[in-house]
C-alpha cells in the first residue's frame, strides 16, 4: 500500500487529507493520505526519516515549507524560484521537492476567468509578500501582464520579494500599504495572500469602488468560500475567484507523483469539499 501524508504545525484544519481520499476512492486504490502534525523543532527529523516509516511522500503546509526547501536534496525549477517546497518525494534514494501552488493558482484563474484574460489585464496588485504571494507573482510572471505591483503592511518584505523574483517581462513593483487606495484604479486584478478575511481573521478593508468595471478581484482563502472581499467585489459587478480552486489544483501533481495516476478536479469534489468547510458532512 502507498502512503501519503500533509504535514504542518497545527495540521488538523487541513483539508488535504479529504481531497486525497476521495480521489483514492475514485480511482480504487490501495493507498493512504493522513495528517502528521510535527512542531518545527522536530521537522528536520521527520523530513529524513519518513521515507524509513514507510512513506512515499507528502504534502508540507505552514510552517515548514521553508525548512522542507533548505532539507531536501533536490529541488524543481519552480521551488528553486519560489524558496519553498510544498511537495516532496524519494526518487533513486534522494529527496525531492517541487512548489505546486503556481500551478494551482493559475490554473484556476484560468478556469475562473476564461482563457486569454490576460489580454485585457495591463496591472495586477498583490497584496501580502509571504510564500503564497511569491506563489501567485511567480504564476503571474509568465503571462504578458505590464506590472504587477506588491503591497505589504512590511514594506521591507514587499522589496524582498521583488527583489528575489525580479526579471523577465513583467516589472515587479513593491508598495506601501497605504497607497493601495490609490493604485487600484489603474488595476485590472487583484489577488489577497493575506489571511485578512479568513475566519477568525479581521476582515480586509479595502475599497473597490475605483477598479474598472471589468476588473476582477481573486481571495486565496476559502475559509470562508466567500470573503468580506469577494462579498463586496460581486457588489461592484466585479468578476470574482475564490480560494478553493488553487487548493484543489495544487494537490494534482503531488497525488500523481505519490499513486500514479493523474487526478481531474471535479464539479463532486469541490463540492465535497465546500460542504465540509460549510460543516455539512
Amino acid at each position: 500500500m502507498t502512503k501519503a501524508f500533509v504535514v504542518g504545525h497545527p495540521i488538523k484544519h487541513s483539508r488535504s487529507p479529504l481531497i486525497h481520499g476521495y480521489w483514492l476512492q475514485v480511482h480504487d486504490l490501495d493507498g493512504s493520505y493522513e495528517r502528521i502534525d510535527v512542531e518545527p523543532v522536530n521537522f528536520g527529523d521527520f523530513l529524513r526519516s519518513f521515507g524509513e516509516r514507510g512513506y512515499t511522500g507528502g504534502n508540507v503546509t505552514i510552517p515548514h515549507k521553508e525548512a522542507a526547501f533548505a532539507g531536501v536534496d533536490r529541488r524543481t525549477e519552480r521551488a528553486e524560484r519560489l524558496g519553498a517546497v510544498n511537495t516532496l518525494w524519494i526518487q533513486d534514494g534522494l529527496l525531492w521537492g517541487d512548489n505546486t501552488d503556481v500551478l494551482g493558482f493559475i490554473v484556476h484563474l484560468d478556469q475562473s476567468l476564461g482563457t486569454g484574460w490576460e489580454q485585457s489585464v495591463d496591472n495586477v496588485m498583490v497584496l501580502g509578500a509571504g510564500g503564497a504571494a511569491r506563489a501567485v507573482v511567480a504564476g503571474l510572471q509568465d503571462r504578458p501582464l505590464g506590472r504587477i505591483l506588491v503591497a505589504n503592511r512590511t514594506l521591507s518584505k514587499a522589496e524582498s520579494l521583488v527583489h528575489d523574483l525580479e526579471g523577465g517581462a513583467v516589472r515587479l513593483e513593491a508598495m506601501d500599504w497605504d497607497r493601495i487606495g490609490e493604485a487600484l484604479a489603474g488595476c485590472q486584478l487583484v489577488v489577497n495572500t493575506t489571511s485578512l478575511g479568513m475566519a477568525g481573521q479581521p476582515p480586509l478593508s479595502i475599497d473597490l469602488h475605483t477598479m474598472p468595471d471589468d476588473a476582477a478581484v481573486a481571495d486565496i482563502v476559502y475559509v470562508p468560500l466567500k470573503t468580506p472581499l469577494l462579498a463586496a467585489a460581486e457588489a461592484r459587478g466585479l468578476r470574482t475567484v475564490d480560494g478553493l480552486g488553487m487548493l484543489l489544483h495544487q494537490a494534482a501533481p503531488g497525488f500523481e507523483r505519490w499513486f500514479g495516476v493523474r487526478p481531474q478536479v471535479t464539479p463532486e469534489l469541490r463540492a465535497l469539499i465546500v460542504a465540509d468547510i460549510e460543516g455539512r458532512i
